[in-house]
């Protein structure tokens, strides 16, 4: 029976580089997969996932995965937690395909690079600085939130003003959340010191984090720079 020590005390600096260390690793697992299957999807040219109903259904399911694994980590095994974590990865990539067929190739990877530079650099401010960002956590939930009803309101009027101000607004916001998050799960390696299994599944919701803030980084980045095919 799988032992749900919650466990909180002082972790040795070994440790917090173990744990981050898997949840970068995961992450750009995720990414990897997302990437794939995206490009292979774009390249073989099928048209099911341009189907509106398989769309929403795609989405539906990442929202799912998503909730289910932040509200219920520590019940679910580690292999169940790592499956869904890989499974949405996945059913990003096929959502994600359609960036490949609006988009030129290489603004796509210079995009890539420029979001890698950027989380990067946020990432390494988040986990050395000793200001601390625990403020920023309500102020950019509700700049996300102020953002999604933004772009709700503009499905209606349509600005192309307007979507380059949400655009720009998101990149800030994510860049934000990128530091931000890198603190807290520093912070949690630190102070963490339970089972190897708990540990383990919260290096993936670790990665779960910082998979969407640079998924989210990219793709608003994208939107202002990329260059769309003809």
């Amino acid at each position: 029976m799988e032992e749900e020590y919650h466990g909180f005390g002082i972790a040795t600096p070994r440790t917090i580089s173990q744990f981050m260390y898997k949840i970068y690793a995961w992450m750009f697992a995720g990414l990897f997969i997302s990437g794939i299957t995206a490009y292979t999807i774009a390249i073989s040219k099928t048209t099911l996932v341009r189907n509106p109903i398989i769309l929403v259904g795609l989405v539906i399911a990442q929202l799912a995965l998503v909730i289910s694994l932040s509200a219920f980590l520590m019940r679910l095994s580690y292999p169940v937690a790592l499956g869904m974590y890989l499974l949405y990865s996945f059913l990003m990539g096929l959502t994600l395909s359609f960036i490949f067929i609006a988009y030129t190739s290489g603004s796509i990877v210079t995009t890539f690079f420029i979001t890698a530079g950027m989380f990067g650099a946020m990432a390494l401010y988040g986990y050395f600085t000793k200001t601390d960002l625990t403020k920023l956590g309500n102020i950019l939930l509700m700049m996300l939130i102020g953002m999604i009803l933004s772009i709700v309101v503009n499905m209606f009027i349509k600005s192309t003003l307007f979507d380059l101000l949400i655009s720009v607004v998101g990149v800030v916001i994510f860049t934000l959340l990128t530091a931000y998050d890198s603190q807290k799960l520093k912070e949690m390696g630190q102070r963490f010191s339970g089972t190897p299994v708990v540990r383990e599944k919260l290096a993936i919701l670790g990665a779960l984090m910082l998979y969407l803030d640079f998924l989210n980084l990219f793709l608003l980045l994208l939107r202002l720079f990329g260059r769309q095919r003809d």
